[in-house]
């Protein structure tokens, strides 16, 4: 759902992004859909450190966020184990991590490519 609101926003913007300067807007661009990626997975992982502490298989938030972190990013130190009944969590944590840094990464891509793509049109319609 927020990936359409963020091309809601980009997309009320565009004639604004269309004209010139354009290699700020682009760079800004950037960095809000990156900040953006970063809000997503700290959500997703906050989502599933609850998950982990409402089922009990941690005893306290932090460590329920750090193997969070830690699974969904695929890091996976192995300091913190989960307790044999809920292992099958951890991959599912790790493969949810996986898709999802996936998915946002490409429509990162896809986002400023389409801006960029639009910013050519826009200054070869202008010439």
């Amino acid at each position: 759902m927020s990936f359409w609101l963020f091309e809601l926003r980009v997309t009320r913007l565009r004639p604004w992004l269309t004209r010139a300067p354009h290699r700020p807007k682009l760079i800004m661009v950037l960095c809000l859909t990156a900040l953006w990626v970063l809000v997503q997975m700290t959500i997703a992982v906050w989502m599933w450190a609850l998950t982990f502490l409402l089922l009990g298989v941690f005893p306290t938030l932090e460590t329920s966020v750090y193997f969070s972190l830690v699974s969904f990013t695929t890091l996976g130190f192995g300091d913190i184990l989960l307790p044999i009944e809920w292992r099958l969590l951890g991959g599912m944590a790790a493969l949810n991590g996986l898709l999802n840094i996936g998915l946002v990464t490409a429509a990162m891509v896809e986002t400023l490519r389409q801006l960029r793509l639009q910013q050519i049109a826009a200054e070869e319609t202008a010439t």
